[in-house]
């Protein structure tokens, strides 16, 4: 475990604003951009939602923006006839909604429906179940699914145009609705990149300083990933055998299950994070890994397991799914496993730590370097007016 990381800090969600404030906030600009989301989460919420907001207060001063919800009410009326853009963010079809939009549209200004996930088309729903390890025999699973599916795909139906985090999801938006969408990364907030780079700072102050152990992490936000962690378990088996040193750190709400219960002894179990003290236990970490699926569902995640890694200086082996992809360049700012290569990735990159130190923080300082460039806060004003404009 890399030791010398700052310690953790109070952190309080910024976003828990009285609707008073937010509606205030969002009248202040010559350009108002509404953002809908159902209710406030720790999640799409907070990458889609709110650090977009944030993005436009501090980087675009002509417009201004704020969110609402399904307990707005009333409210949301006097936000439709005040916007000049409305973006719905993977909110279900209902009345309030649908009144929302109408009322939007009558006043001629934009509707754009924002998604970060393939969840929108009835199509896919086993699919998708499969892949999130959903119990699939009862009728009230599929009534469930299909439901919030399909009530999420009759909204993006409903609007004008798209944004969303990657090319891959771009096109299934089109080929579900017809509407073209513009590409907006996940990124980090500026709270969450200050207390990052102060990890990295004192990482590379130390030389990237170690304790006898050494961590593989796995964060995973839900326990919906039992599918994608079992891709790199066997792999991760045969790590524990051969290194002693090894110990697996797993965060967020999965449990260790099946072959992985023999290895409890050296298992690290953390509670969920919230999002910013997350990252210290990241870049307390050596290897980060993100093992996906390989199917439509998956293809359409973002790349944001890699560069919550990266900017700590944490090393990060994932699958070479579309965003990860075009994110990792192989040995140079992380590495990519194919299903069938896991372990050899994982004992390259030990092995690296172990007997070449110096070749192991050459990529972390190249991954850090990326990550604050291509999804730091600070850098996101352009994509934002061209998707809102």
């Amino acid at each position: 475990m890399f030791v010398n990381v700052p310690p953790p800090i109070p952190h309080r969600d910024p976003w828990i604003l009285s609707a008073e404030k937010r509606l205030s906030r969002f009248m202040r600009g010559p350009y108002r951009i509404a953002y809908f989301y159902e209710r406030t989460d720790n999640s799409t919420f907070r990458y889609r939602v709110n650090n977009m907001i944030d993005v436009i207060g501090a980087k675009w001063p002509e417009a201004s923006a704020s969110y609402f919800t399904l307990a707005d009410g009333e409210l949301l009326d006097k936000v439709a006839d005040a916007a000049d853009i409305l973006v719905i963010c993977r909110a279900r079809y209902s009345d309030l909604v649908g009144r929302l939009i109408h009322r939007a549209k009558r006043r001629g200004i934009p509707v754009v429906f924002d998604t970060d996930d393939f969840v929108f088309d009835t199509r896919y729903t086993h699919l998708i179940m499969n892949t999130l390890d959903q119990t699939r025999m009862a009728d009230e699973d599929w009534d469930f699914w299909f439901a919030y599916i399909g009530r999420i795909g009759a909204t993006l139906r409903q609007c004008d145009r798209a944004i969303t985090t990657n090319g891959y999801l771009a096109e299934r938006i089109k080929a579900f609705a017809g509407l073209e969408a513009t590409i907006v990364p996940n990124f980090m907030n500026e709270a969450q990149l200050l207390y990052s780079e102060r990890i990295f700072r004192a990482k590379r102050a130390s030389g990237f300083a170690r304790d006898r152990h050494l961590h593989i992490g796995y964060f995973s936000g839900s326990p919906t990933h039992i599918r994608d962690f079992a891709i790199a378990e066997s792999a991760l088996t045969k790590i524990l055998d051969r290194y002693p040193q090894i110990r697996i750190r797993m965060v967020g709400y999965m449990e260790p299950a099946g072959v992985m219960l023999n290895y409890s002894s050296r298992i690290d179990r953390h509670p969920f994070q919230d999002y910013v003290n997350l990252q210290r236990l990241i870049g307390e970490t050596e290897i980060n890994i993100a093992p996906l699926q390989d199917n439509l569902f998956t293809n359409c995640k973002s790349e944001l397991k890699f560069f919550e890694a990266a900017v700590t200086g944490t090393a990060t082996i994932a699958s070479p799914t579309h965003s990860f992809a075009r994110a990792i360049r192989p040995d140079d700012n992380g590495r990519l496993a194919a299903a069938h290569q896991w372990e050899e990735m994982i004992v390259g990159t030990v092995e690296e730590l172990v007997c070449r130190p110096e070749d192991y923080i050459a990529m972390a300082e190249r991954a850090q370097a990326d990550a604050e460039l291509r999804y730091g806060w600070q850098n996101q004003a352009e994509a934002l007016r061209q998707a809102l404009t």
